[in-house]
């Protein structure tokens, strides 16, 4: 086995394309080389080592700032300077990584270069997202892998960018191109897999989150629906925008209505039990489709998906769940569309205070309320019968409930809250923090304060009623979404000051 990786110069690049089958080429030889080396080192008695290499780059030394269209928010460079960052799987990355060129070219008169940087590929990320080192080495070779490999390392593992926390060490230093560094996007990568139980090339451009089975069980009746063949002309039409339908295990279903298709049936991993947050992906072929995660109960499961998630860059999530109605004039049954987040999850304190406010978005709560109106049939001023907008409390106490009555209510009431969760303010907080697209559709379930709990009974007559609209306004709101071009969904209220240029 070679010591050392194919080596590559830097090169110029004023074509997006060429760029990114540069990035390409330098990324699958340095990861073929780690895999042999890894192969050898798994078989031989005395593994030679160490083995390493690294992530390729891409930079831009930018004079000018001067841009053509300032309705942007992303694509450019806020002030002369050196900037750069580190690539991953450039082929799961290719559409994202080839539109991120293509208007750096466009925005400023300069050459991508691109090149090996000195950051190492831990090897745990090169063998890819299946992988697992225990069945091919036994516990010596577990325990000195470190000595022959790149492992994975946490003082580069960080969100700083994406936190505003980011500060050059020196005035020369190259400025981030990206929220993400390759090393972190990597291990978001391998996180998705662990939890979802899906690859996370299956991953769609729109994220569903619910925290209730029933949605999730309505969701893949709808999409194997989607999957059947027809020979009604309309509904072909429109079963043929997915090409496939993908389940925990890497199970795929291929719709039947395709003559041809990209994607290839897979009976997918027996799995011994489900993962912790089970993802399910109704894809389309451009990666615009709609992928649907339960994420359980709570702000840390929140947290934990849309941390990893956000490193694919979605164009847009939106939280579907239930909800503790506070007001009196509300029903069991009826939608709340969150304007503002009282925010007492506590669980993203450090990274975002919560004195910070994380503003609606037009774009997201406009088409919401048009999904509403065209799937309940209420439109203007009577959605206010079916429908509130307004604050969303936000807890990680599952027994709020318990607290003292005029305590919690003093907060709830000055807030103007009028429903209350644990998993919205969560997944909007991120939005916000990695500059993703947020929203949050609710349901009203129960209503404590006024007498009405969540009965067994009760909640399961409830849900068989109101789950099969409320994903279908979800669902409407996802299709609706996606006319929107990326530049005018990606908000500008969304980027901080000094902000990457990479969406």
């Amino acid at each position: 086995m070679v010591k050392h990786p194919p080596k590559f110069k830097p090169r110029s690049f004023r074509d997006a394309d060429k760029a990114l089958q540069a990035v390409q080429e330098i990324y699958r030889a340095h990861v073929e080389y780690l895999r042999q080396a890894f192969t050898d080192y798994a078989q031989a008695a005395n593994a030679a080592g160490p083995f390493s290499a690294c992530y390729p780059y891409v930079k831009i030394s930018a004079t000018s700032t001067r841009r053509g269209d300032t309705r942007f928010s992303y694509g450019y460079v806020s002030r002369p300077g050196v900037y750069v960052t580190t690539l991953t799987d450039p082929d799961l990355f290719a559409s994202y990584y080839r539109e991120q060129f293509s208007l750096l070219l466009k925005n400023h008169d300069a050459a991508l270069e691109v090149g090996v940087s000195d950051t190492p590929i831990p090897v745990h990320f090169a063998l890819g997202h299946d992988f697992h080192l225990e069945s091919d080495l036994d516990s010596s070779k577990i325990r000195d892998l470190p000595l022959s490999f790149d492992v994975p390392d946490l003082s580069i593992l960080d969100d700083d960018v994406a936190n505003s926390l980011y500060v050059p060490k020196t005035p020369d230093e190259p400025r981030p191109l990206s929220l993400f560094s390759a090393p972190r996007a990597d291990l978001s990568l391998q996180r998705l897999k662990h939890y979802c139980g899906t690859s996370a090339k299956h991953f769609q451009g729109f994220i569903l989150f619910t925290n209730y089975q029933f949605y999730i069980d309505e969701f893949i009746q709808i999409s194997h629906q989607m999957m059947r063949s027809t020979d009604d002309p309309l509904l072909k039409k429109h079963r043929l925008e997915y090409v496939a339908f993908v389940e925990p295990g890497d199970k795929i279903t291929v719709n039947k209505n395709l003559e041809k298709s990209s994607e290839r049936e897979h009976a997918g991993a027996v799995l011994a039990r489900m993962p912790q947050m089970p993802a399910y992906h109704l894809k389309r072929a451009d990666g615009t489709g709609i992928t649907m995660v339960n994420i359980g109960v709570g702000p840390s499961n929140a947290k934990t998906i849309t941390d990893h998630i956000a490193v694919l860059r979605p164009h847009a999530w939106v939280m579907l769940g239930h909800c503790a109605g506070l007001r009196n004039s509300q029903r069991l049954g009826d939608y709340v569309l969150a304007h503002a987040y009282l925010r007492e999850d506590n669980i993203l304190d450090e990274f975002l205070p919560p004195n910070i406010p994380v503003p609606a978005l037009a774009e997201i709560q406009l088409t919401l309320q048009k999904a509403v109106a065209e799937v309940t049939g209420n439109d203007g001023y009577d959605l206010k019968k079916i429908m509130r907008t307004g604050t969303v409390a936000t807890t990680d106490d599952r027994n709020w409930e318990l607290r003292s009555y005029l305590t919690q209510n003093r907060r709830l009431s000055q807030s103007r809250a009028i429903a209350l969760d644990m998993e919205s303010g969560t997944i909007a907080a991120n939005g916000f923090r990695f500059r993703v697209p947020y929203g949050t559709l609710l349901c009203v379930s129960d209503k404590p304060l006024h007498g009405q709990l969540k009965l067994p009974g009760m909640a399961d007559s409830f849900y068989r009623e109101r789950v099969e609209q409320h994903l279908k306004i979800g669902l409407l709101t996802m299709t609706l979404l996606r006319d929107y071009s990326p530049e005018k969904l990606h908000s500008r209220k969304l980027r901080s000051f000094d902000e990457p240029a990479f969406r």
